[in-house]
């Protein structure tokens, strides 16, 4: 996935791109609308991120332009928080509108609904397995060979991050961040009991593979 930031603040605009590098998600920042319009007309993202206040125009002016040309997910990132500011900025087309201050694992989040929205490949899927195993983000349900599975909210949310690119190998120290906590400094012993009681609940521990000194990924047995 590529993200295009459209931010004038410096230290929102690199915590956002460093924020998304850690998490393997490509993004490029310009800092005036111009330049945005500019570069979507160039070579379209697969999403944008974009603020109100800009200095040559203003965001929502930004938003119903792009909108007006392509279909391409808008999140709005802006410190007006009025109900007005959101309602003009949803009906000129974004997609979601989040206050600053915010965490990246929100604005994460909300990257992945809106690709699980439009069918992007990059995005976390609600289905690990089309045969076997169904992870429904929404309803925040796990079936097994259409039988529902019983989870914790926390073993579901180390489930569902671990099926947002299937096979791929997440380190230890990610899981712990975002799942938990930005700031979490706790044991990996939580992590372990957390995959083992997944393991268990789905009956085969095939399903969540241990990377020697790395991480898991989720497999099929």
């Amino acid at each position: 996935m590529r993200v295009l930031v459209i931010e004038d603040d410096d230290a929102v605009a690199d915590g956002i791109v460093d924020g998304l590098a850690d998490r393997a998600i490509g993004a490029t920042r310009v800092s005036t609308g111009t330049a945005g319009i500019a570069a979507i007309a160039e070579s379209p993202p697969d999403l944008v991120v974009l603020d109100l206040g800009l200095p040559d125009m203003d965001g929502t002016e930004v938003c119903r332009r792009i909108r007006a040309a392509s279909s391409l997910p808008i999140i709005i990132v802006s410190a007006r928080d009025d109900e007005v500011d959101r309602v003009v900025a949803l009906e000129l087309g974004a997609d979601d509108y989040i206050v600053k201050p915010f965490g990246m694992r929100e604005l994460v989040a909300r990257i992945h609904a809106i690709a699980r929205r439009s069918g992007g490949a990059d995005g976390p899927r609600d289905e690990a397995s089309p045969s076997r195993l169904v992870i429904d983000s929404r309803a925040r349900r796990v079936l097994l060979d259409g039988e529902p599975v019983h989870l914790t909210p926390r073993e579901f949310d180390v489930l569902e991050y671990l099926a947002r690119d299937r096979g791929a190998v997440y380190r230890r120290t990610d899981i712990l961040r975002d799942v938990w906590d930005t700031t979490w400094f706790g044991t990996a012993k939580t992590l372990d009991a957390h995959i083992a009681a997944v393991r268990k609940k789905l009956g085969d521990p095939g399903w969540i593979e241990s990377v020697r000194g790395v991480g898991f990924r989720l497999g099929e047995p």
